[in-house]
């Protein structure tokens, strides 16, 4: 029966100044490093050893793997990485804090724009020095499908093709599977595997860096779900 494991990255340095992160790429705070390798330590104590991991192309996700991995004495496994797995982008909102956000535009629209399922950020013109289209990271892609702000349906568009492509055939082959990511592409996940509801997964939360574990069937259906 294999497991599929998900971690958001601990608590990175514009999660500890309440900034609107998205695509931008910073580091793991203190705390977030301490989170990550704590992952690894519950991962460790649970006795789960994978077969393949996935992550994104940004910092704050690529270490929490990393130090999760090393703690669970598993830093050697294969991995890969992939913008389709980034945060979802905030569009002109990040590098914003929310607070002032929430000031300027009011607490409702901001948790809409946070936690909604299809409204979109205000979005970031291609021109825009912050845009994703000046990053090297992104210089392979068709210009065309970087976006300028994305909400979560958009985010479980782009994710579902490498669900398909990679997680699941990895997971139907019986290989335990850990993906380390972000608050909203995992949720987008966890609303395509437990058959979430546009409207209830505007509640569904996820924790930094501690690890959802499921156990799935021969068809990937949940048998289990643990968090650790």
């Amino acid at each position: 029966m294999p497991k599929l494991v998900f971690i958001r990255h601990g608590q990175s340095e514009w999660n500890l100044k309440n900034l609107f992160t998205g695509w931008e790429d910073v580091n793991l705070s203190e705390k977030g490093v301490e989170e990550a390798k704590e992952a690894g330590r519950k991962l460790k104590e649970a006795g789960i050893e994978f077969d393949q991991a996935y992550t994104s192309v940004l910092t704050r996700a690529i270490k929490t793997l990393h130090f999760a991995l090393e703690e669970s004495g598993q830093l050697w496994i294969p991995e890969m990485k992939t913008w389709r797995l980034n945060e979802r982008h905030y569009g002109a909102l990040q590098g914003k804090n929310k607070a002032d956000a929430a000031e300027k535009y009011g607490d409702e629209q901001v948790h809409i724009w946070r936690r909604s399922y299809d409204v979109l950020p205000p979005l970031l013109s291609a021109d825009d020095e912050g845009s994703a289209a000046n990053d090297r990271r992104y210089a392979d892609l068709d210009p065309r499908i970087i976006p300028g702000g994305e909400n979560l349906k958009v985010t479980l568009k782009r994710v579902i093709p490498f669900w398909e492509d990679h997680i699941a055939p990895d997971l139907l082959a019986g290989k335990n599977v850990i993906v380390a990511a972000h608050g909203n592409s995992l949720r987008a996940l966890t609303k395509y595997i437990e058959q979430i509801s546009d409207e209830d997964i505007m509640n569904v939360e996820m924790a930094t860096g501690q690890p959802v574990v499921y156990d799935l069937d021969d068809k990937l259906n949940i048998v289990n779900k643990e968090k650790l």
